[in-house]
């Protein structure tokens, strides 16, 4: 997937440092997005991660950098799922999220052949709700309490889209 500024593509073994640098290793990204802390470069198990065939790398289409990733899962819905995405937090508020996420909705639509996109975001990260907003999607319900992360219980709320 091409946007204006980025490329949307496979995970390789080469986004190793990027991807612990941008997203394993930045505090800042795991409080908004859920993955594993790694504290070394060295000690950092990648291997997981390569494995994963709905897993995307956000790159700078300049540069092929991964700044962030981005991914599918299945829905409790048929014919229905849900994505997540993590940025670096040096790159956040450039409209990157925005930008990959738009993308992402529609290859979820054109190539997974879905016919509703969810998402969600830890209530009180105003940015992602608004990267969703933008995107289209709306509203779509709340749950108290999902799940237990970095020691805290976790409400979520569910945005989603309809293919037109």
């Amino acid at each position: 997937m091409i946007t204006d500024r980025l490329e949307i593509s496979r995970v390789t073994s080469d986004d190793k440092a990027d991807y612990f640098y941008n997203i394993s290793n930045d505090k800042k990204v795991l409080e908004t997005f859920v993955c594993k802390y790694a504290e070394s470069l060295d000690d950092y198990d990648f291997e997981p991660y390569l494995q994963m065939d709905n897993l995307f790398a956000i790159r700078l289409k300049e540069t092929k950098k991964l700044i962030g990733i981005i991914l599918h899962f299945a829905a409790s819905e048929e014919n229905a799922c849900e994505i997540g995405y993590g940025m670096g937090s040096k790159y956040w508020n450039n409209g990157y999220a925005t930008e990959a996420v738009a993308a992402f909705i529609e290859y979820c639509f054109s190539k997974l052949n879905v016919n509703k996109v969810y998402a969600s975001y830890f209530t009180g990260n105003d940015a992602s709700k608004k990267v969703m907003e933008k995107c289209g999607m709306k509203y779509d319900h709340f749950v108290e309490k999902e799940f237990e992360y970095l020691g805290r219980e976790r409400d979520l709320t569910y945005y989603a889209i309809e293919r037109r």
